[in-house]
């Protein structure tokens, strides 16, 4: 008998040690596959749907396979809640001595020599820089783990941390003179001794990505690895996959350039005219492609001459700083390191500069600055790739990566061909629990009149519930409509995306009472509200991504030319995915309750409206008004019944 089902069965040792055991044969099934896949050094894509206790199910066979494992997840909140909580917690209950660690990636550490290298500079600007270094500098005398986050007073997204952590780009490596110091040298060895490691998908991708480019890793060698929430990766495959190059990176540069050469070379004054030179075509450049916060495809914007002609000097002029600094690299290290980079981003931009079939170049643009961006049509090959330099077990799970009961489209995203797949319904009594509103729409979802349409159909039900509601929309322009039109609502209070932080914003929410969230797609996932705050969900479209998106017109055309169906290979399996993680938004906890409203006529009127109703849990479906407000007063009463 393997140990996972004596340990996950109904009177097994959670039950033993855990007060709310629930017996949960899908937890058993999942753990048991689990324990199967990392004895006999297997690959295993598992969807687990919500209440299932994914978490356990991993972390046990995990800690009793005694291999080194590193588990990734989504964000660095849940890497937290992973580390600090659940990882303990699973310790404790096997009684077993395995050593963990806990990896970040190199943003969140304090990097000193950029620290002591820019903290006289900084002395010549305002009161406020000064103030924050001498907070950093203080700081930095006292803590182990050189973690930013231990640092009070000042916000995570302050402009001083850039300028003493490292990237990629500026790392000094084992060249650095405070190497032996180094807060992420100094993590990375405690995770090369380590049993288990948590990290997340950023630093794991940034990762794969080193490997790729012969860097060397920053994560340790390893028996296996566990991706949790994984229907992420085909996306962050992409972004990790792509060469990209950022205005922030231009001026990165210059700056440090012109810091290097101060301290090295002071009488190499043609650096800093250079490096001017540099920011000035980069500005240039800016002026005509910033400030609108959109994706627009490359070739078309090249084909305009002024553009062409700005980024043509842009070329020149790092072309320009680059063979100025290799003259005088051997002055310093930190010079040789200028140098390189120059040479490495005047590389990339050859990119844009020439043709690639398998590659899709387009340019981000934001108010401040902008990213040119060459992302590969599809990246189950170079993640292939990535993943026989590891070779080790494999394990993906998520709450959504099938469509139609299929893992077809996640597996062909990340070229997963021959991988065991299990699926696992969730536990939950969805179809005594929600209910499903179709509401009668009969407005197109493209027309400008659908929103006020969708708050006509379920304001009734936002009123009645006193809110406790999310709003979730397929678009900015929506959301502001919806929130124009809620404004002066007396029943419930509104929380709209953008006039406070996610974080904050979420923490208000589960605070207050009778409130209404107006959350565009940054909502869809990865927001835990349990209890009777929230019992009603509101989605205003089908999530189809916008068709005009450069990337997504560069698969369609590729699939297309190669005589597949663009919408039923991608655009929908791609929708159905997002659609149900909306939807999973509503259930976190077995005596939760609630309604799911779907506003799009499309889900009925659309053949494909089958594949979207077949991927979600079982509920209860109703296009009728008074069917969902009495559902949700005699769930209510019965809530609070059981709660007292």
């Amino acid at each position: 008998m393997q140990q996972c089902e004596a340990i996950f069965s109904a009177s097994g040792l959670l039950s033993e040690c855990l007060k709310y055991f629930r017996y949960r044969p899908q937890q058993q099934q999942m753990s048991e596959a689990i324990e199967s896949a990392l004895e006999h050094h297997g690959q295993l894509v598992v969807e687990a749907g919500t209440g299932v206790g994914k978490t356990f199910a991993y972390l046990i066979p995990a800690i009793l396979s005694k291999q080194k494992v590193i588990i990734s997840t989504g964000t660095r909140h849940l890497q937290d809640q992973l580390y600090f909580k659940d990882l303990p917690a699973a310790l404790e209950i096997l009684k077993a001595s395995v050593s963990t660690a806990l990896l970040k990636g190199r943003s969140n550490y304090l990097c000193i020599h950029r620290m002591n290298q820019h903290a006289s500079q900084l002395r010549s600007h305002d009161k406020k820089y000064v103030n924050k270094i001498q907070i950093i500098k203080d700081w930095s005398k006292v803590t182990k783990s050189g973690e930013i986050a231990e640092v009070t007073g000042i916000a995570e997204d302050d402009v001083i941390w850039p300028i003493v952590t490292s990237t990629i780009e500026n790392c000094l490596g084992t060249e650095c003179p405070s190497y032996q110091k180094c807060h992420i040298v100094q993590a990375r060895k405690k995770a090369q001794k380590s049993d288990i490691v948590i990290v997340n998908h950023h630093l794991f991708f940034a990762d794969l990505t080193l490997k790729e480019e012969g860097f060397g890793e920053l994560l340790p060698e390893a028996d296996a690895i566990i991706i949790d929430e994984a229907h992420q990766l085909p996306e962050l495959a992409s972004n990790f996959f792509s060469t990209t190059i950022s205005s922030r990176q231009f001026k990165d540069l210059a700056d440090d350039a012109i810091s290097a050469q101060l301290e090295e070379a002071p009488e190499v004054k043609e650096i800093r005219d250079l490096s001017d030179g540099l920011q000035k075509s980069v500005a240039d450049f800016m002026l005509f492609v910033a400030g609108d916060n959109s994706r627009k495809s490359w070739y078309e914007l090249i084909s305009v001459p002024q553009i062409e002609e700005k980024f043509n000097q842009l070329s020149k002029s790092i072309n320009a700083l680059s063979v100025k600094l290799f003259e005088i690299s051997d002055r310093s290290k930190e010079l040789a390191h200028c140098a390189d980079r120059s040479e490495r981003i005047e590389r990339n931009l050859n990119f844009f500069s020439n043709s690639n079939q398998d590659m899709i170049n387009w340019l981000e643009s934001f108010e401040n600055g902008f990213k040119l961006h060459s992302t590969p049509i599809t990246v189950a090959d170079v993640f292939q790739s990535s993943m026989h330099r590891y070779d080790c077990v494999w394990i993906f799970t998520s709450a959504t990566l099938t469509v139609n009961s299929s893992f077809s489209h996640f597996q062909n995203q990340l070229g997963l061909i021959d991988t065991e797949t299990i699926k696992l319904d969730s536990p939950y009594d969805y179809e005594n629990n929600t209910r499903l509103f179709l509401p009668d729409i009969t407005i197109d979802p493209r027309d400008d009149k659908h929103t006020q349409a969708v708050i006509d159909a379920v304001l009734p039900v936002l009123e009645i519930n006193q809110g406790r509601a999310f709003l979730l929309f397929t678009s900015h322009r929506a959301l502001r409509v919806a929130a124009n039109y809620l404004h002066d609502c007396k029943n419930f209070s509104l929380l709209v995306q953008g006039e406070a932080p996610r974080r904050e914003l979420l923490s208000m929410f589960a605070k207050m009472t009778h409130v209404v969230l107006l959350g565009t797609s940054s909502f869809w996932e990865g927001v835990d509200i349990r209890g009777d705050s929230l019992t009603f969900v509101v989605i205003d479209k089908l999530p189809f991504a916008r068709p005009d998106d450069p990337v997504l017109t560069g698969r369609l055309q590729a699939l297309r030319q190669s005589g597949e169906n663009p919408f039923m290979t991608y655009q929908l399996p791609q929708a159905v995915i997002a659609l149900k993680q909306g939807v999973g938004r509503l259930i976190r906890d077995e005596q939760d309750y609630g309604v799911v409203a779907i506003c799009d006529p499309r889900l009925l009127t659309k053949s494909y409206g089958k594949s979207f109703l077949n991927s979600l849990p079982n509920m209860q479906v109703t296009s009728n008004l008074d069917d969902v407000v009495n559902f949700l007063q005699l769930h209510e009463k019965n809530y609070e019944a059981a709660c007292h």
